[in-house]
């Protein structure tokens, strides 16, 4: 079954079309700004003239110049409302979701950017900008940027989940969206509804907070009034996209398999992305419409009241469509998903821990316990207590928390005191430290364990380095997610169990997780730029003691912890 709509008109010509639609969007605003300023003057000089003998309202002149004033007034900050929705919206909504653009390093994103450009090509648009939001969620979604240029914008755990057929279809049907001008309209009403939600969200009234015992604290808030205001003006713009949305996501699925021809992959693209969905960083309602799956719709329905207030059609009613365009039955396209999922199981490298690796009978030495070459601290400084404390290693003395430039210092090996400054090697280590270069050229790229050769790999996918000796990685801070949102690897039995003697030792038991704290004390410095890692937890949910680079945003893992944090979140 072939979809009847074909592409008609100009990118542009639809473009200007929209523009000229959206004045229908200034026009509401303004009656609705002319209503709101005009009440609350209204009242206002309705209470100035119960004040003041004399003053009335409701004289000939004075009614004029209040209808006049409201009419500037009103027209001016609807229209300033509008230019800022059109011109800074999709740049504000980007940044609140912590969209970023592709790493061309990145083997995933690598493949994001070029089937943007094939599917682009093929639907005859001159730019498409992509973006990438770095959430485990599975989600796409298009927007209209301020020099009209459109963008896309997916999830990391879209392009980890999905094959490249099922990225095409997505793309395809974002594509569609940009092609038949709802992008444009879509990005207007949901900045706009995003401003009323944040006006809403300023004045809307706290509740009261108990305090101490006899004591009740008093509530703080906005003004009620501003409150209801923005609240029914944030309906009303929810209420204009889902009018212009339900409808258009049938129709823009329709549109996509005219580009890519391929109905079965969107099919299978949209029921991933409904069954896997959930919220994507800082999420806000008025966002929904611009979702190819809105992120609450666990219960989307097809009655009366869903068709109201859901900017999206349910799930198998999509699926159903795609599935006639085949054809194919819903379920056909669900065991498909099944299968896809199973293949890819199978088809996953088995790593294997360092300590299953080691030949002979001889253990594997822990990277926490390994003999290293100590360098020799020759460096005293007086707290501030004014006590000689030391010696320290040059690396250790930049790391004090109150060292500075000025701190007297003594050279123990060559029986010199004077400020840190005076000496050359700390002048150095300080310069080499802003720069993000290594204090100790000699420690450069090399295990902060075993100082073994750090070597570059891809690990899922991600650009790494690791020690070849003791199997640490050191991971950019900002890459992490892509790691653990990706499934190129699966684990051998050995590490599955460390895993959940993990969970068990560890994260169920706070005493031991204090004793692995204190394992993990050891100061260490980043193979990059020299300073000291400090221990962290990975996040309150996995408390994983990780060592972290505050300096230059660096990660280091000791042995098999990313893929122990890698398995405690897939077996979640």
């Amino acid at each position: 079954m072939k979809p009847k709509r074909k592409f008609t008109k100009d990118f542009y010509e639809i473009q200007r079309q929209q523009w000229q639609k959206s004045l229908f969007l200034l026009l509401i605003l303004f009656v609705f700004y002319f209503f709101l300023a005009g009440f609350v003057a209204f009242v206002f000089l309705v209470s100035i003239g119960m004040l003041v003998p004399g003053f009335s309202l409701f004289t000939g002149g004075t009614w004029n110049d209040f209808l006049l004033v409201n009419l500037i007034v009103s027209l001016s900050i609807a229209a300033f409302h509008f230019y800022d929705a059109r011109y800074h919206g999709a740049r504000f909504i980007r940044k609140r979701l912590s969209a970023e653009s592709p790493d061309t390093d990145d083997v995933y994103h690598k493949r994001f950017i070029n089937t943007v450009d094939e599917m682009r090509i093929a639907a005859g648009l001159p730019k498409v900008t992509p973006y990438i939001i770095s959430a485990f969620a599975i989600n796409s979604m298009a927007l209209m940027e301020a020099d009209k240029s459109p963008s896309i914008i997916v999830t990391e755990g879209l392009l980890a989940e999905f094959t490249r057929e099922e990225l095409q279809a997505v793309i395809a049907h974002e594509l569609a969206h940009i092609i038949r001008g709802d992008t444009f309209y879509i990005t207007l009403v949901c900045s706009l509804a995003n401003s009323f939600e944040r006006l809403r969200q300023m004045s809307e009234p706290q509740e009261a907070t108990q305090g101490q015992i006899g004591e009740v604290q008093e509530s703080a808030g906005g003004n009620p009034l501003v409150y209801a205001a923005t609240s029914i003006s944030s309906v009303l713009m929810h209420l204009l996209s889902t009018l212009i949305s339900r409808q258009r996501e049938l129709m823009a699925d329709a549109t996509a398999v005219e580009l890519n021809r391929n109905p079965s992959a969107l099919a299978r693209a949209v029921y991933k992305a409904h069954v896997s969905n959930s919220f994507i960083g800082d999420f806000s309602l008025s966002y929904s419409p611009l979702f190819i799956v809105p992120p609450r719709s666990k219960n989307i329905s097809d009655g009366l009241l869903s068709r109201i207030f859901n900017s999206h059609p349910p799930l198998m009613k999509r699926v159903r469509h795609l599935a006639e365009m085949v054809p194919a039955s819903p379920k056909k396209i669900i065991d498909d998903v099944l299968e896809i999922r199973k293949k890819r199981e199978k088809a996953r490298f088995v790593l294997h821990s360092k300590e299953e690796t080691t030949t002979g009978e001889k253990k594997a030495v822990d990277s926490r316990d390994a003999v290293q070459p100590k360098e020799e601290g020759v460096w005293c400084v007086r707290n501030p207590k004014g006590k000689w404390i030391g010696p320290f290693t040059l690396e250790k003395l930049l790391s004090l928390r109150f060292f500075t430039s000025r701190i007297w210092t003594k050279n123990i090996q060559e029986g010199i005191e004077a400020t840190a400054g005076e000496f050359p090697q700390i002048r150095t280590g300080l310069r080499n430290l802003y720069q993000k270069k290594p204090v100790n050229p000699k420690r450069y790229n090399k295990c902060p364990r075993c100082r073994t050769l750090l070597i570059d790999i891809f690990y899922e996918g991600v650009a790494i380095k690791s020690c070849p000796s003791c199997g640490g990685k050191l991971v950019d801070s900002a890459l992490i997610g892509r790691i653990i949102a990706r499934r190129e690897v699966a684990f051998s039995d050995y590490l599955v169990e460390k895993a959940a003697g993990f969970r068990e030792n560890f994260l169920e038991n706070p005493a031991g997780m204090r004793k692995i704290n204190k394992e993990k004390s050891q100061d260490i410095y980043c193979p990059l730029c020299g300073s000291r890692m400090q221990p962290r937890p990975f996040t309150y949910h996995y408390i994983v003691p990780i060592n972290k680079c505050f300096w230059c945003h660096k990660t280091w893992f000791d042995t098999d912890e990313l893929e122990v944090l890698q398995l405690l979140i897939e077996l979640r």
